[in-house]
């Protein structure tokens, strides 16, 4: 070095993290385009069209909403405030869900843990990378949305840069709540009282919401007053999206007044975003480096959330006595009528492995829980279906609503489960099951779980439905093809896509497989609903001809055989030539 320059200062360990992990982005983003120009031209090819179908339908929506004098201005300002209130309750959940697994059960967290790094630091780069992965789907949501609305309201041009500084701002408020409950709930959850208080406020929240959001039914005497009074008599549960504390109200009433021209008011909505975000935002970044790290200790160093009950630590002085004993799992399945031995354990291993994961199961009961709000819904909507052609129309989006639980059921837990095996894979390759029959036993264990949730919902919303009992066999059949059809597709992709580098489901789902497969499973689901549609010997008053029923079938069977059949075929070839 010359004796006149200065040793140039070493780069901020956050600038640090963050330029890293953007450049490994970009290369894999490269790398993907390497891997198969064609797939990655689906993939764009299906994003541009999601972009281009959703920003044409809510244009339509709302110049039909538009059409009604006085009503449609009400109706459209109610459905901003309740889509931002219901999306701000989603993006809180999806942030403790992913803060708690950036920050507690991710291998770049516990390797940087013990290097020279502040633990602030490092929160504060999980912080960042937590908030971006839970966001970047509502704000693919909501930009057809926000587009369409100014396009219908003939807005100047500053709204769309406006609008994109509202929603940066609302984002990081969901983002710093999720995050402090992330590392409280890491804390204290293996306190008792802490349990009881959090069982009780989620048992309360849950009842307070299925009575403050049960819908009211307007008889026909109701309809022949002002429309108004009867539209507000319907939506006077949705008030809560209303409440001025809400951040989700801070962000509509700032868009939707930006849209008006009261750039004052609008500004004044902007300037409260910006205030919570920069108090709590800066809150966060300065002051948990320390309640991170304890809580870091503390999951590492406990054994079990229920260790302080009396009832686990006598059942864990009987289990020790057995130490080398089979546990539960074991015994119901050590039955040697059950199947062959090798088929059981690979079974039980990866029953085990999903128990384990608390951020795989926590995940499946907050779908659970959404699965349960949607059912609650229908039983209260079908007392108004009295036409037989809304009934039927229901009857089929309620089995795209079913299929589209069972294709997010598929890529997010079925697709990652040969990659989860990780640097272990040749283990299991080693053994004389092999790997094609491994690829097998996955996606039959993948198929029973996710058909037995299946089958429960779609039963269940038929009879709420009322529908007869040879059209609830009808879905019902139909449903079980399409759960063979996903899980046969998730299993192949799985296998031909693998990433072994990563331990993290949701980061395994992230890459390029996994977005291939969520995209093939959302067209074969569009395309195979229509053609039970179209196939049903109830599509008409009448019955329909003998040939579009058969072919209707025909292609529906075609069509799920290449879509499961083909990529499960390719994925076991590609088990057979690997090389562990």
């Amino acid at each position: 070095m010359s004796p006149g320059l200065a040793p140039s200062s070493p780069p901020a360990p956050l600038r640090l993290l963050v330029w890293v992990n953007l450049l490994q982005a970009w290369r894999r983003l490269l790398a993907v385009r390497r891997q198969s120009r064609l797939l990655t031209g689906l993939i764009g090819l299906f994003l541009g069209g999601y972009l281009a179908m959703a920003f044409l339908l809510f244009y339509k929506g709302l110049k039909f909403a538009a059409t009604f004098p006085g009503l449609g201005e009400v109706l459209v300002e109610r459905l901003i405030f309740l889509l931002f209130a219901l999306l701000f309750i989603l993006l809180l959940l999806s942030n403790l869900v992913i803060s708690y697994t950036n920050l507690f059960r991710n291998r770049e967290t516990t390797f940087l843990l013990p290097l020279p790094v502040s633990p602030q630091i490092i929160f504060r780069w999980k912080f960042i990378e937590s908030t971006v992965l839970a966001s970047w789907a509502f704000l693919f949501l909501v930009a057809p949305l926000l587009a369409a609305y100014g396009l219908t309201r003939r807005v100047p041009w500053h709204f769309y840069p406006a609008t994109i500084g509202f929603i940066v701002l609302f984002i990081i408020l969901p983002g710093a709540a999720g995050a402090w409950l992330a590392v409280n709930l890491a804390r204290f959850l293996d306190r008792r009282g802490f349990q009881v208080a959090a069982l009780v406020l989620v048992v309360g929240l849950v009842v307070a919401s299925g009575f403050w959001l049960r819908p009211e039914p307007v008889t026909d005497e109701q309809l022949e007053t002002r429309v108004l009074t009867v539209l507000d008599r319907l939506l006077q549960r949705t008030r809560f999206a209303q409440f001025p504390l809400l951040p989700s109200y801070w962000l509509s009433a700032g868009v939707q007044q930006w849209a008006d021209g009261a750039l004052a008011a609008a500004g004044f909505f902007g300037l409260v975003l910006l205030s919570y975000a920069l108090f709590f935002g800066t809150l966060l970044c300065t002051v948990m480096g320390n309640a991170f790290y304890q809580a870091a200790s503390t999951t590492q160093s406990r054994g079990s959330v229920f260790a302080r009950w009396g009832w686990f630590r006598s059942w864990e002085r009987r289990r020790r006595r057995f130490a080398f004993g089979p546990g539960l799992l074991e015994r119901l399945a050590g039955n040697p009528g059950r199947g062959r031995a090798d088929t059981r354990a690979l079974v039980i291993k990866d029953i085990l492995v999903f128990w384990r994961d608390t951020a795989q199961w926590g995940q499946t009961l907050v779908l659970l829980g959404l699965l349960g709000a949607y059912i609650l819904n229908l039983r209260q909507f079908t007392r108004q279906l009295n036409s037989p052609f809304w009934l039927y129309l229901v009857s089929y989006l309620n089995l795209g609503a079913c299929s589209l639980n069972l294709a997010t059921l598929t890529t997010r837990f079925v697709y990652p489960q040969f990659s989860l095996e990780g640097k272990r894979l040749w283990i299991v390759g080693l053994a004389p099951v092999g790997l094609p029959r491994v690829v097998l036993i996955k996606f039959a264990l993948g198929t029973v779980a996710t058909l037995s949730l299946t089958l429960a919902l779609i039963l269940a919303s038929c009879h709420l439905l009322k529908l007869p009992w040879e059209r609830t066999l009808y879905l019902t059949g139909g449903v079980v093809v399409m759960t063979l059809t996903l899980n046969a597709l998730a299993t192949g992709l799985g296998t031909l896509y693998p990433n072994f580098k990563e331990d993290q489901p949701s980061k395994i789902v992230s890459g390029f497989g996994g977005t291939f497969c969520l995209v093939i499973s959302f067209l074969y689901i569009v395309v195979a609903v229509i053609l039970l549609a179209a196939g049903s010997p109830w599509v008409r008053a009448g019955l329909p001809s003998w040939r579009l029923m058969a072919g209707s079938w025909l292609a529906f069977a075609l069509l799920s055989l290449a879509v499961g059949g083909l990529p499960l075929k390719w994925g076991l070839r590609r088990a057979e030539q690997f090389e562990c």
